[in-house]
């Protein structure tokens, strides 16, 4: 088992970020330039303003007004995407090795407020796998593999608070699971719809500057539906 958490923790970790960050920024190339080629009156409209309002306005709970006609999924999408990244990002033990490999390290979150993060986004994945059990018009393009993300999200979550608390297994078997699942959802994440972790971006700014600088909707910032 300490052989297989030395490997995990090493070479395998230093191929999945290899992996995780070379796959977002080549499907973001690739995706830019084939923009380029088909959607060039896109780039004769472009505008920074229309491109980060939009983006701005997703970003904020209630920032438009898709999200405004449903208070509760805006509040539950808030906190699941800022609790699913601060929390890994800003861990004590992550930056403990962090620093380790680097020298230096991130602000840390104290620990009962990472283990109250982490149950968000537990929680976070309850809710949206049973809204898309329970919601007609979600459940109708679900599919297997979404169910699957899901519970690929949950899993390094899961594991960490467990072997933390020593639940559920022997800790270093835990510690293995966590690692292990951690590894394969970032090597996922280019390659599916996870992707919107960095695709997100270009599609809030291509809606924007659409649907304000090409065919002027003029609002206020998030007024508009998308």
């Amino acid at each position: 088992m300490d052989a297989l958490h030395e490997f995990l923790s090493g070479p395998a970790l230093y191929v999945t970020l290899v992996i995780f960050f070379g796959g977002l920024i080549i499907r973001a190339a690739f995706l830019l330039g084939l923009s380029r080629g088909k959607d060039q009156v896109f780039y004769d409209h472009f505008s920074w303003s229309w491109a980060l309002r939009s983006v701005l306005a997703w970003l904020l709970p209630w920032g438009s007004r898709s999200l405004r006609t449903q208070p509760l999924m805006a509040i539950v999408f808030f906190l699941f995407h800022l609790c699913l990244l601060a929390t890994p990002i800003f861990l004590s033990a992550h930056n403990i090795l962090w620093e380790g490999w680097a020298g230096w390290s991130l602000p840390t979150l104290p620990g009962i407020v990472a283990d109250v993060m982490t149950l968000v986004v537990l929680g976070g994945v309850v809710f949206l796998f049973i809204r898309r059990l329970v919601r007609p018009e979600v459940r109708l393009i679900s599919t297997l593999g979404d169910y699957l993300l899901l519970l690929l999200t949950a899993a390094p979550f899961a594991t960490g608070i467990l072997a933390q608390y020593q639940i559920g297994g022997p800790y270093d078997l835990m510690m293995v699971l966590h690692i292990l699942s951690a590894e394969v959802l970032l090597i996922i994440i280019p390659f599916s719809k996870l992707g919107h972790l960095i695709l997100f971006f270009f599609t809030r700014a291509f809606i924007g500057v659409d649907m304000g600088a090409r065919r002027n909707c003029q609002g206020r910032l998030g007024a508009k539906v998308w």
